[in-house]
């Protein structure tokens, strides 16, 4: 370390502070440092950083489902992060399951990890809130909580944004794939509160929402998402576009379509959510909502670091930005 402040021009702190992410670094010394570490080579002792404080230098990150695009771009993002700051990553999945989530915080509690990054998928099934002496976590998404550390994006507001930039097309009878009217199929606080950002903007618009234009997939993958577009389809029931609740199942929805003739944008406007790298591929490439997993990835490690090396004191809420990326899948002249 002190070999990098040296070739940095700067103090052996200012080095701990680029590798942990503990303290805010001006982005041209951050550089310089980055640049040396490369240099040299360097990677952080985590041996000998635990014998001195008694860390593992691994955190753990567990998500609901592992087997989705969102996912696996927002884990890599994690991984980057973790690492630029000298922790190594455990993953875990947790299906959605309670236990699991208890079993995580448990190892935490145990110090097998120094910290956790969770991402419950219901209010109603998530552990965080239950327990009174939480080991260093950090909630990603919507769960509603004040127990821990949570970074997160306004998913109404979001969802209402990409509902009027379809209704500024010309859109009026939206369908929406990723949760039903009548509560059947998933039910996640994320499908809940997308659903009430989608009836904010057509209630703004003065247009009433059909609950037979609305369907939950059993999964948010893109087999289920076809399988639920076949669905809306056999309704008979016409719509001119499709707000997919993820753009995993706005690839399943344009397969559909597809398939059945309909032609996208000009029968059918399709949107997403997250802004995964498939979305700018897709034929035609897909209109969605971009959440900043690099930035959500930063700020959750940061703020877990920060709870873990002690530099924090009550629980903090971190909203992040959102931005809506037009492409063809909107694109009507």
């Amino acid at each position: 370390m002190r070999e990098v402040a040296q070739l940095a021009g700067v103090s052996t702190k200012t080095v701990s502070n680029v590798v942990t992410g503990t303290f805010a670094v001006r982005p041209e010394t951050r550089e310089k440092v980055e640049a040396a570490i490369r240099e040299l080579d360097f990677t952080p002792n985590l041996s000998a950083r635990e014998l001195r404080n008694g860390r593992t230098g691994i955190i753990g990150v567990a998500l609901p489902d592992l087997d989705t695009a969102y996912s696996a771009e927002l884990l890599h993002r994690l991984v980057e992060a973790a690492h630029r700051r000298g922790y190594g990553v455990h993953i875990e999945e947790t299906a959605s399951q309670p236990e699991r989530e208890r079993e995580l915080i448990s190892r935490a509690q145990a110090h097998r990890v120094d910290g956790l990054i969770l991402n419950p998928i219901r209010f109603e099934d998530t552990t965080v809130p239950q327990l009174t002496a939480l080991p260093p976590v950090v909630v990603i998404g919507e769960v509603e909580q004040a127990a821990a550390d949570s970074v997160a994006f306004d998913n109404r507001a979001a969802t209402a944004a990409i509902t009027r930039h379809l209704i500024a097309r010309g859109a009026r009878k939206i369908a929406v794939l990723g949760s039903s009217a009548d509560g059947t199929g998933l039910a996640t606080a994320t499908s809940r509160v997308r659903m009430a950002g989608v009836t904010e903007a057509l209630k703004e618009a003065g247009i009433r929402m059909d609950p037979r234009l609305t369907v939950a997939p059993e999964s948010w993958h893109m087999s289920a998402a076809a399988t639920a577009m076949e669905e809306l389809i056999r309704r008979k029931l016409p719509f001119d576009a499709v707000i997919a609740f993820t753009d995993s199942l706005a690839l399943g929805a344009l397969s559909v379509l597809y398939a059945h003739g309909l032609r996208v944008p000009d029968d059918v406007m399709v949107t997403g959510f997250d802004n995964v790298e498939l979305a700018r591929f897709t034929s035609p490439p897909l209109t969605t909502v971009d959440l900043g997993l690099t930035g959500i990835a930063d700020s959750a490690v940061a703020v877990l670091i920060a709870r873990i090396e002690g530099n924090a004191d009550k629980p903090r809420a971190f909203m992040r930005p959102f931005s809506i990326v037009e492409r063809g899948s909107t694109a009507r002249s």
